[in-house]
């Protein structure tokens, strides 16, 4: 353990002004970071996925994604890593996440685009005994877009994105939560941690069923055959943002 841990209480102000900045971080980091709901909504809305199982998987990423940092962050504090060691694990890690989220969403847009190549509406023309002809258009995987998944089973995407927000950083926080833990102020460094994780998990929650029920109302129709390709290319936008504009 860190040898210069020492007993110390913030007082009410300085509490005060903690929280007020853990709540506002936290939020504004979520909000400003595309790949804490766009990889969401754009799943969701592909797979057809309902809201509660949209909800669970968001909250379960959001979980491993706030789990990791705060875990690093007291590991750092414990064993004595300065902030500048612990920022330069978060951005390895962050650099992880961004090209994890690059290759799963440009796969997926392959596999997406093979899929729709597969399912393209074709005609059948049918003769009658009178005379009389007709067509009808028509696609043969409709019927079952669901049942199978990328990679074969229904539960591999939401584990792949698991894995990679478990990678993926949340720099904000660290600084936010090894300031009190520093000073052995463990009652303070809890509740910096529930605020900044509750706050986290509630933004993207919010966010995703608003987005994915915004983005419901769009008409796909003609296009739902693309709509796992449309995805993945939506998921590896949002990790290019991230690797290359730093959001």
């Amino acid at each position: 353990m860190n040898p210069e841990f020492h007993a110390y209480t913030l007082s009410a102000p300085q509490l005060g002004v903690l929280l007020a900045s853990v709540a506002g971080v936290a939020i504004v980091h979520t909000l400003a970071g595309p790949d804490h709901y766009i990889p969401f909504i754009a799943m969701a809305r592909a797979r057809g996925w309902s809201q509660w199982r949209t909800a669970v998987i968001t909250l379960l990423c959001g979980v491993g994604h706030v789990g990791s940092s705060i875990i690093l962050a007291l590991v750092g504090v414990v064993f004595g890593l300065g902030l500048q060691r612990i920022q330069f694990i978060e951005e390895l890690r962050g650099n992880i996440a961004a090209w994890a989220l690059i290759a799963f969403g440009a796969v997926y847009l392959a596999w997406g685009l093979k899929r729709a190549l597969r399912n393209r509406p074709h005609s059948h023309h049918h003769a009658h005994e009178d005379g009389a002809e007709h067509a009808h258009a028509h696609t043969h995987s409709t019927g079952h877009a669901h049942a199978h998944s990328f990679g074969r089973r229904a539960t591999t995407t939401p584990w792949v994105l698991f894995t990679i927000f478990v990678f993926g950083p949340c720099e904000p926080m660290i600084p936010l939560v090894m300031y009190p833990a520093a000073q052995g102020s463990w009652a303070n460094t809890w509740l910096v941690v529930v605020v900044f994780s509750v706050l986290t998990l509630l933004s993207m929650l919010g966010v995703v069923l608003l987005g994915l029920r915004g983005v419901r109302l769009i008409p796909f129709d003609r296009f739902e055959r693309f709509s796992h390709a449309a995805a993945g290319a939506t998921v590896m936008i949002a990790g290019c943002a991230i690797a290359f504009l730093g959001l």
